[in-house]
């Protein structure tokens, strides 16, 4: 299982974003399942409306159903407390700290283009990917 970063769904949704084709065979040599924390939802469709326009939002929610899941946090919001304390000092609010739990219970990869990541990875719970 792969968790998706907001970062790495605009990517992907954005093909003349200069890492679209990496983020992509990241994500097919991945396989899946691909998993998008709840929070991100609302992230990656207000930067998709407000950069690329509502004409890109119906491909992308299509997408949602052909080969993504939705992770919900069920049972996870105090992780995600203690990850925003944690990392306080570093820009992992709410929505990364949402990634990062969905990645500590399925399988601990993170696609992401964010650097920020790579702080929580060096404690061994997530890995970033792509490398």
């Amino acid at each position: 299982m792969i968790t998706l970063d907001s970062s790495a769904l605009f990517a992907l949704t954005d093909r003349k974003d200069r890492s679209h084709l990496r983020l992509k065979r990241a994500l097919v040599a991945g396989r899946g399942p691909y998993l998008i924390p709840a929070p991100i939802l609302a992230e990656i469709i207000y930067m998709i409306e407000s950069r690329l326009g509502t004409n890109a939002l119906p491909a992308f929610v299509g997408d949602l159903d052909a080969g993504y899941a939705v992770h919900h946090s069920q049972g996870g919001w105090a992780r995600i407390a203690q990850l925003i304390k944690r990392y306080a000092d570093y820009p992992l609010g709410f929505s990364d700290a949402a990634v990062v739990e969905c990645a500590e219970r399925h399988g601990g990869r993170v696609l992401t283009l964010d650097g920020h990541f790579a702080i929580v990875a060096r404690e061994g719970r997530i890995a970033v990917v792509p490398e």
